[in-house]
């Protein structure tokens, strides 16, 4: 897979298309990156104070050399679609989980949304609610990039389609 990574060239392909390939090759060279460091306890083992795994050069894509963290902040966030934070895996704890089928152009917006869910409903990852309290607990990587969902109303109300009704219900009308 990584050999693909490297021999494609996004740069002609339509925007979910683009998309899609930008959020798989960023998954898939995370995992070699792992694998190619295995065993590691944690993937900021990989680089160091100076030089952070997320600025290592991983691949050469379309005569462009790219990092981890230039596919996140490059390209992938200047595409403004804030559910690749449900879809891109760090290889942390705190991470989405990775999703088993990789994303596809023709279905984009249901496997965002699906892994959006997925990752959500991990109470210790993705969002923990106590109406008792009226306290909501998401995920640090919400508030991180918290700017990135003000093109969908914020981070609740971009969130909120992909919980249960009575989640969303609540979040639209107690949680805020």
């Amino acid at each position: 897979l990584t050999r693909q990574v490297h021999a494609a060239n996004p740069d002609g392909l339509a925007r979910d298309a683009k998309l899609a390939f930008w959020i798989n090759a960023y998954n898939i060279l995370t995992i070699d990156l792992v694998v190619q460091h295995y065993p590691i306890t944690g993937i900021k083992k990989i680089g160091s104070f100076f030089s952070p795994v997320w600025n290592i050069k991983v691949a050469t894509i379309a005569g462009r050399s790219v990092s981890l963290g230039d596919i996140e902040h490059e390209i992938l966030r200047k595409m403004d679609e804030p559910f690749i934070h449900g879809s891109i895996v760090c290889a942390s704890a705190s991470c989405p989980p990775l999703a088993r089928q990789p994303f596809r152009p023709d279905h984009l917006r249901e496997d965002l949304a699906a892994a959006m869910k997925t990752w959500l409903a991990h109470r210790e990852k993705g969002i923990a609610i106590d109406r008792a309290k009226k306290v909501i607990r998401l995920s640090k990587v919400f508030d991180w990039f918290e700017a990135d969902f003000d093109s969908r109303g914020g981070v609740l109300e971009a969130i909120a389609d992909v919980l249960s009704p009575e989640d969303a219900s609540w979040i639209r009308s107690e949680g805020r």
